[in-house]
């Protein structure tokens, strides 16, 4: 019996790391609508679009090894590229079932078949036949929600995670500091050990004995901590048509802050809470599982009856805290009429509109919540709105971008995590 070796070259789907890899197609996963803008029921996660985002991420995403993708190529010289090319396809569907395997998507059972209609080679599959789709799972968007919370807090340089700022005092605080002699207007938070080690110190010194100490007021020493509340967050969502025109995608970045902000709370905060609104012509309250298949359409903005469903969304919270963190990028432009029809308006600030949703911000700041707006456009009409909530309801108002806002976000919600107390 002979035997004839050759050089072993591995295999390139042992090289690929399938997190990266799902993390170089959040774009795709977490679409938004962005790619066709005008096409509203047309569905863009189709096995097609799979395939060339993967095919763009192993040769521009740096998911694979130069070498790796040398090989897969093979030498232009050889004049032989069909085989390369059913390599590169081969690995594609291999990558593709690996994906379903390990539960990141729910693809078609014939995934065969859809290989042969793509090289228009499937029976009974011509052009006309709608094209196969998949669904992202609930795995894939509780992992980019936690790499999406990673990246931002790498950028920010957090290594540590603050707590809520509260008004109130109250039980539940943690020793961060040294103790501190007390002073009036102080919570008392005695420390009991450095309190008597005074005392006997001041008797000591006045030649009396410590078989028995008396404790004085000028022996009280108390300690510094910090008092960490609970909150209540609503996230309220634009998904106006506008969040996907003129040539920018501004909702997946908004998608992608909602799921690191879930994260950061189910990590950090759990005894927080995080509810999410999507307000368009009229408004809805999602279940977060839902948000990264959340897709634009054909909507004006409807903020006021976003904010209506958010004030009682939290009157149910029993929270120290409750805010609502509010991303846009359009001016009012809808209002929910006593009847139910909606008035619509999208040429500037609707008087009628701009009143209504003014006093809706007023009811929050009546019901101690706090109105935080993200912009995501500076429109002048908005600007001057948006800076009119913020005087009414005593909150802040963020101009940012898309590559900013999680930013901007994750900064003001842990910044309000941390009060120290004495």
């Amino acid at each position: 019996m002979k035997y004839r070796y050759t050089k072993f070259t591995g295999d390139a789907l042992d090289e690929l790391d399938l997190e990266d890899l799902v993390s170089k197609l959040s774009d795709l996963l977490l679409s938004s609508g962005f790619g066709n803008p005008h096409g509203h029921n047309e569905e863009e996660r189709t096995m097609q679009a799979l395939h060339d985002a993967i095919l763009d991420a192993l040769f521009n995403g740096g998911v694979l090894p130069e070498e790796t993708i040398e090989r897969l190529l093979g030498d232009p010289a050889d004049g032989d590229q069909d085989e390369a090319r059913s390599q590169l396809e081969d690995l594609i569907q291999q990558i593709i079932e690996r994906m379903t395997d390990e539960g990141y998507i729910t693809a078609p059972p014939d995934l065969d078949g859809e290989r042969e209609r793509r090289q228009g080679r499937g029976a009974g599959q011509g052009p006309d036949q709608p094209p196969v789709t998949f669904e992202v799972t609930d795995k894939t968007l509780d992992f980019l929600g936690y790499r999406a919370l990673r990246d931002l807090l790498g950028s920010l340089g957090k290594s540590s995670y603050g707590r809520h700022d509260t008004r109130e005092q109250a039980t539940g605080v943690e020793t961060t500091g040294a103790p501190k002699p007390y002073e009036f207007g102080d919570t008392l938070n005695l420390d009991a050990a450095a309190t008597l080690v005074n005392a006997a110190r001041r008797q000591h010194e006045r030649g009396e004995s410590t078989s028995r100490l008396h404790v004085t007021h000028e022996d009280l020493m108390v300690v510094e901590g910090e008092y960490q509340s609970s909150c209540a967050t609503v996230l309220m969502l634009d998904c106006s048509h506008s969040m996907i025109l003129y040539g920018e995608d501004r909702f997946t970045p908004a998608k992608r802050v909602a799921l690191a902000l879930a994260q950061l709370i189910k990590t950090q905060y759990p005894g927080d809470a995080l509810k999410v609104v999507l307000f368009h012509d009229s408004a809805e309250e999602i279940p977060l599982a839902e948000l990264g298949r959340v897709r634009v359409g054909p909507y004006y903005t409807n903020t006021r009856e976003g904010l209506r469903l958010s004030r009682r969304i939290l009157d149910r919270q029993r929270k120290d805290m409750r805010q609502i963190i509010m991303i846009t990028d359009g001016k009012p432009s809808a209002l929910t009429q006593p009847d139910g029809r909606i008035y619509k308006n999208a040429f500037g600030l609707d008087p009628f509109i701009v009143a209504e949703t003014c006093a809706e911000v007023a009811a929050c700041r009546k019901s101690g919540i706090m109105i935080n707006t993200f912009m995501l456009a500076r429109d002048y009409d908005l600007v001057s709105f948006v800076r009119r909530v913020a005087d009414i309801c005593k909150g802040k108002a963020y101009f940012t971008t898309p590559y900013t806002l999680g930013q901007y976000v994750l900064m003001d919600y842990m910044d309000k995590k941390t009060k120290t107390i004495h």
